[in-house]
């Protein structure tokens, strides 16, 4: 269902998708936007893979931005935003090219941040129901308590990979090379006046492919953010 702004004109959201190396499911990935987020644009961004993730884009006609080497997610998602900003998009939305996130929740995340002013809204797993106890759910739940400590927020789902972003938030992303789409950067734009909002959304399991975190990975990324959002934040600037 699309929206329109106050003013009677319809709203411009694109879907930003990140990938490396997944060929086995761009398709279904886009094709899922293209039937149940309908009139949402889609940018893939082809991160340097070495893969026929870029041959399968240009065969089914979808738009992708090829980088010429592996920037990572933080790479891969400021194309995104950059291209967003460049094109004057209302919102972004960060969508994985694995095939957990759903589309069909992006225009009532949309309907969220018109209704109630969030500058950024994140799909959310454990809105509605309780983080299952494994080893990631209680790193997860360590990061809520840090971004609850430094924010006075609760953010219930902070690694949750769906998320949208207003015009302001997609021109602070764009311009700032150290704004990431990870949960410190969340808790820094908190700080300094962003409103946070969450949805509850359902999200599948990768259908092809293995997640690049693997446990050890996973831990590490965990101590990197909470250190990141506890004491590396307070020294960030604002930004643009």
């Amino acid at each position: 269902m699309e929206v329109n702004d106050p003013m009677g004109e319809e709203l411009k959201v694109l879907a930003i998708v990140p990938a490396f190396n997944e060929e086995e499911n761009i398709v279904s990935t886009v094709e899922d936007l293209l039937s149940n987020a309908p009139g949402v644009d889609h940018a893939v961004i082809n991160d340097g893979s070495s893969d026929r993730t870029e041959a399968i884009c240009l065969e089914h006609g979808f738009n992708v931005i090829t980088l010429p080497v592996n920037l990572g997610l933080a790479g891969g998602f400021q194309t995104g935003m950059k291209y967003a900003f460049a094109h004057d998009y209302d919102y972004a939305v960060q969508f994985d090219a694995d095939g957990q996130h759903s589309a069909a929740y992006v225009w009532p995340m949309v309907n969220q941040a018109e209704a109630d002013g969030s500058d950024i809204v994140i799909g959310s797993r454990f809105c509605a129901q309780k983080k299952p106890i494994s080893a990631r759910m209680i790193g997860s739940a360590l990061i809520t308590a840090m971004i609850r400590l430094t924010t006075g927020q609760k953010v219930q789902d902070p690694t949750s990979g769906m998320r949208l972003f207003d015009r302001d938030m997609i021109r602070r992303f764009a311009l700032n090379y150290d704004y990431s789409p990870e949960p410190d950067t969340i808790a820094l734009c908190i700080r300094n006046g962003a409103k946070v909002s969450e949805m509850q959304v359902e999200m599948r399991d990768r259908t092809a492919g293995e997640s690049y975190l693997n446990f050890t990975k996973s831990v590490a990324y965990m101590l990197r953010v909470c250190i990141s959002i506890m004491f590396v934040q307070w020294f960030r600037k604002k930004g643009n």
